[in-house]
């Protein structure tokens, strides 16, 4: 369980977490959304205790993440996948940890095997492509065989056979009952992926809500619709509450009326519908929507 109450930093005027209150349940995978800036990473450094928040609390398991007596049994985390001593093998890197964490060392074979790393488990990770990176910084995460996860980015670099395990993994984890928390820019991963968002912009709590309410949210009332006689359904359609545009394929878009609602009117007059879409928003439209106000540097399109 992870629990933010009211926590806030500032860097000097900067603002870079604003009184963000929130909790991360076990079972289920939460994403992390936000656009650049809205201070994900700040949040996530607070949790473990790697900054010191300015006002409110941040506890993992019941207490600040500097009060467990073995804080990697409790949490494993990814933030950056490159902190590594780039001279060390993948496998002495794993030893390093498990020796300070009092793990075993049979556990590091262990993880190695689950991020499929064998098989360069003695070569220097600094000459690690950014994908066999990621894997390492995960095997990092789970040495401990940690209840908590607390994961930045983890697909980054990763080749499409890579996201797949990495989304497989994920959902495992979270079925076996710990909490996993996962931060990504990638809306199409987290919308396979998470069950569960927490949306922030500009240091603030904008959503917490899964992610079919989320979508939902933001789907617009539109229908599209095609029929043997656009025209007249056109017609029939239009009212002060209705509008009704046609697209240069001739088909209909339609916002006020439900599906249901056109289809009964096109059954009463007759007309036989060939299409009958509503607007299902993706979680990208989603996130779009309800963050737009939340974006400190907007490209020209």
């Amino acid at each position: 369980m992870i629990e933010a109450s009211g926590l806030t930093k500032s860097y000097g005027e900067k603002r870079a977490v604003d009184d963000l209150s929130f909790s991360v349940r076990p079972g289920i995978v939460t994403g992390f959304l936000g656009p650049n800036g809205a201070g994900k990473s700040t949040t996530m450094r607070l949790l473990l205790d790697l900054d010191e928040p300015t006002a409110g609390s941040a506890r993992v398991n019941g207490k600040r993440y500097r009060e467990h007596r073995a804080p990697l049994r409790e949490v494993g985390a990814l933030l950056e996948a490159r902190a590594i001593h780039g001279g060390r093998s993948a496998r002495n890197h794993l030893r390093a940890l498990a020796a300070t964490n009092g793990i075993a060392m049979s556990r590091v074979d262990e993880v190695l095997g689950v991020v499929g790393l064998e098989g360069v488990a003695d070569k220097r990770a600094g000459g690690f492509s950014l994908g066999m990176g990621q894997r390492l910084g995960i095997a990092a995460a789970l040495l401990g065989d940690p209840q908590t996860l607390l994961l930045d980015e983890p697909v980054n670099g990763l080749d499409p056979e890579g996201v797949l395990w990495v989304r497989n993994l994920l959902k495992r984890l979270a079925a076996e009952g710990r909490t996993v928390f996962v931060s990504s820019h990638l809306m199409s991963e987290m919308a396979l992926t998470a069950e569960h968002l927490i949306v922030v912009g500009k240091g603030r709590l904008i959503a917490d809500c899964s992610v079919t309410e989320l979508t939902e949210r933001a789907a617009r009332d539109q229908v599209q619709v095609d029929s043997a006689d656009n025209a007249r359904l056109r017609a029939l359609l239009a009212g002060d509450a209705v509008a009704v545009e046609v697209r240069e394929d001739g088909r209909l878009e339609v916002s006020g009326l439900s599906a249901a609602e056109i289809g009964r009117i096109a059954l009463g007059a007759g007309i036989a519908l060939t299409e009958l879409t509503p607007h299902t928003a993706t979680l990208e439209e989603a996130f779009m929507s309800i963050t737009r106000d939340a974006v400190d540097y907007v490209g020209m399109a």
